[in-house]
């Protein structure tokens, strides 16, 4: 038996914009397909060109899309009654992009999609994402981390563009 200690690094930023504003903005950046028949149609295919135009169809503009949604946020207004706090869940990605990370190191299969957290609080509407690069660096693959590189990159231009910040003009990433 083997425990690791894994450090993650946490992106972090905060949007003035409305929650549903954010959620929305998410949402229209990502492939949403129906994930039943999404896994149906790669699990018929046994030609790779095959699956990589299903992928390619189930991706958004951005190249990734929508794996799971989990209104954690309902679960805890049912607790309380109230209309806050508003938390969402998103599970991201791009079956390609992982394929091309776990062949290297098949322990990023552990991290992959990603998760994106959206939670409303008194401050503003908050988005979050842990970095797929610190999630494999202790591997030292230089091939999955550059792969994990690009793919933060790409989810943080992603979280940067829905909370209405441009890359230099986002003061509140922590």
């Amino acid at each position: 038996m083997t425990i690791v200690k894994v450090e993650v690094e946490r992106f972090s930023i905060t949007s003035s914009k409305p929650f549903d504003a954010v959620v929305a903005a998410l949402k229209a950046a990502v492939g949403q397909p129906d994930m039943i028949d999404f896994f149906r149609e790669t699990r018929a295919t046994n030609d790779f060109r095959d699956l990589e135009r299903i992928v390619q169809n189930g991706l958004g503009r951005t190249g990734l899309m929508l794996f799971a949604e989990f209104e954690l946020g309902d679960i805890l207004r049912r607790e309380t009654g109230s209309l806050t706090p508003r938390i969402i869940r998103f599970v991201i990605g791009n079956p390609l992009i992982m394929k091309e990370m776990v062949k290297h190191v098949p322990d990023a299969g552990s991290y992959a999609p990603v998760t994106v957290l959206i939670d409303e609080r008194p401050g503003g509407v908050h988005l979050s994402y842990d970095l797929m690069e610190s999630y494999l660096l202790r591997y030292g693959n230089a091939k999955a981390l550059a792969v994990a590189r690009n793919l933060d990159a790409k989810v943080t231009a992603l979280l940067r563009e829905c909370a209405g910040l441009k890359h230099s003009d986002d003061p509140h990433v922590d």
